[in-house]
């Protein structure tokens, strides 16, 4: 009826899946974490008086 779904007996099978899981979501924190820091920096190196101005953005 469904053999398209398929659950190993042998549970050694997810390791693989449970690694790759592991280093993808590592990759997403990691990616999330880089993005966070540059933004910060680009925030840090605005002039004073644009940070000031809350029409800035969206003047771009």
């Amino acid at each position: 009826m469904m053999d398209f779904l398929y659950f190993p007996q042998d549970a050694a099978e997810y390791i693989p899946a449970v690694l790759m899981l592991i280093l993808f979501m590592g990759a997403a924190v990691a990616t999330v974490y880089i993005f966070m820091k540059a933004s910060k920096n680009e925030e840090d190196s605005l002039p004073e008086h644009l940070k000031e101005d809350p029409h800035y953005y969206e003047k771009e």
